[in-house]
């Protein structure tokens, strides 16, 4: 019988080949509203690949068809670089990842716009990736043409990152909510999300969902090296992937905390801060970097004379300048009558969002009533000590000594009647594979633990953001990263729920289902979705 795991991972490649497969039905039964995306002018600055042969011009067409919307600006990136201003809005995890497969070592673009500066990925592949082998994807430039292999990379990697970030979401909601059945429940949901299209697409949200949710596992696991480096990959994949240092620090704080009041060393909580805050400031190093480099290439290195505006900014930060001056992204700019149906689009997983921040804030309030701050944060600490175990060769000695500790009871033992709390409960659910979470969170009957927190304040954060500042239309995938919003439908659709839960339970699946239809129709065929 196979694991919740592996369940999760064969439930995440079937929704990849079910949304890749209505997609391919979409572009083959309706006619593309905008055909723009089949033009490919070439590289400003560097040649392009050979053309392909005349047998295959048909299938380099449609394949390089398949990246619309924003793909096109990514496989853009991918094969020429960073060419227009507005290009640097799409962040270069995605870009340099599909152009590492694609690539030979015989590319022509080997060596070119080395000392102009004027293509990051050119500077990377000559620099970093020239001693490595052809890629996976290198041997069919030849017959499909560059910008189509790299195209099909693109929705390879995708693909196969959104199956390993369906796999890290069930280790990180298990981790968190302590309950399987909550955790499993969620990761379906995860696995047929509203946003599904755009992780089967030429889309950065596979890539962050897969660093950002894996940085976050690894992080309440206790790897935070491991944590901190796919945290900061995630924000090199997405802007809002630099708001994952808030995780960074909220664990540094528990952990100063429990350095300075439980253990009475305050060098340590010191310590702690300092390393969390190094930490945080390495999760923002890609996305400023990338900035740094925009300034290089258009403040210092332009071709034009005269000086852009954002340039001149005190903090020349060129991607809010992009987001503004051409999108109109900006606090209510976007409240305008003729959006209202944007509004509409984004309405469900906008009251998703709000109803998970309502309902995990009463719990948390709930959890703060019954037990004390300081005995959560004890014992989210000491049970992530435990759980560090569960993987070494010593997690069965320390099972069976807290086994011990606890039946001591029965022989008298005052000293393990004294230890008979919060935090011997909480090791002892750790290494309990079905995880009930009372020893962490009192009576609270709906197991919420203190680790939801920093998860409630990201999400309600990035709420306000897509609600009051972007073009709201994109929160379906803006949001579909956040583990709150999957954990509380799961609640909704728990077995022993009944009454208006059931009901309310079946939208939720009726709204995942029809997005995913609705997605994959409009999509590929540029119509607009979100």
């Amino acid at each position: 019988m196979a694991t919740p795991l592996v369940t999760i991972v064969r439930l995440a490649a079937a929704s990849r080949v079910l949304v890749l497969t209505l997609s391919l039905l979409a572009c083959l039964l309706f006619r593309p509203y905008d055909t723009s995306a089949s033009l490919h002018p070439p590289c400003l600055s560097s040649p392009s690949f050979p053309p392909s042969t005349s047998s295959s011009n048909s299938t380099t067409a449609t394949i390089s068809s398949l990246a619309v919307w924003d793909g096109v600006h990514f496989a853009r990136a991918a094969e020429c670089g960073y060419e227009y201003e507005q290009s640097f809005a799409f962040l270069p995890l995605l870009p340099a990842s599909i152009t590492l497969l694609s690539r030979s070592r015989k590319s022509p673009h080997l060596y070119l716009n080395f000392s102009s500066l004027r293509c990051l990925l050119d500077l990377v592949w000559c620099w970093v990736l020239a001693p490595f082998p052809s890629a996976v994807f290198a041997p069919l430039v030849p017959m499909l043409g560059y910008r189509a292999v790299l195209v099909i990379s693109g929705h390879v990697l995708n693909n196969v990152a959104f199956v390993a970030a369906a796999a890290y979401f069930y280790r990180l909601s298990v981790l968190i909510l302590k309950d399987s059945g909550a955790a499993y429940r969620a990761s379906v949901l995860f696995c047929f999300n509203p946003a599904s299209v755009f992780y089967s697409s030429l889309y950065s949200e596979s890539l962050y969902a897969l660093f950002s949710l894996g940085g976050l596992f690894y992080l309440f696991f206790g790897s935070r090296t491991v944590a901190m480096i796919m945290l900061a990959l995630s924000g090199s994949a997405r802007s809002n992937g630099a708001l994952n240092a808030g995780y960074i620090c909220f664990e540094a704080l528990l952990q100063a905390y429990d350095a300075a009041i439980q253990k009475k060393r305050h060098m340590w909580a010191v310590q702690a801060l300092v390393t969390g805050f190094l930490r945080s400031t390495f999760i923002f190093l890609p996305f400023f970097a990338f900035q740094a480099y925009g300034y290089l290439n258009i403040c210092l290195h332009g071709y034009t004379d005269e000086l852009r505006p954002w340039c001149k900014a005190k903090l020349p930060l060129l991607y809010s300048f992009i987001q503004s001056h051409y999108w109109g992204v900006g606090f209510l700019r976007y409240f305008q009558v003729k959006q209202l149906p944007n509004f509409l689009l984004a309405s469900p997983v906008l009251s998703l969002a709000v109803y998970s921040i309502v309902h995990y804030i009463k719990l948390l309030h709930q959890l703060f009533q019954s037990t004390s701050i300081h005995e959560q944060i004890i014992a989210n600490i000491e049970g992530r000590l435990v759980e560090a175990y569960e993987s070494s060769e010593f997690a069965t000695v320390l099972k069976s000594e807290i086994s011990t500790g606890l039946n001591s009871k029965k022989q008298g033992n005052t000293e393990v009647k004294k230890r008979k709390s919060v935090t011997t409960r909480a090791a002892s659910a750790s290494l309990d594979g079905n995880v009930s979470t009372r020893g962490i969170v009192g009576d609270n009957k709906d197991g919420c633990p203190l680790l939801v927190l920093p998860f409630i304040l990201h999400l309600t954060f990035m709420t306000f953001t897509a609600f009051f500042v972007m073009h709201v239309q994109v929160s379906t995938r803006f949001l579909s990263a956040s583990p709150p919003i999957y954990w509380a439908a799961s609640h909704i659709l728990a077995p022993a729920r009944g009454g208006s839960c059931k009901r309310w339970g079946y939208f939720i699946v009726v709204y995942f289902i029809a997005y995913i239809l609705l997605g994959s129709l409009l999509f590929p065929n540029f119509y607009p979705f979100t």
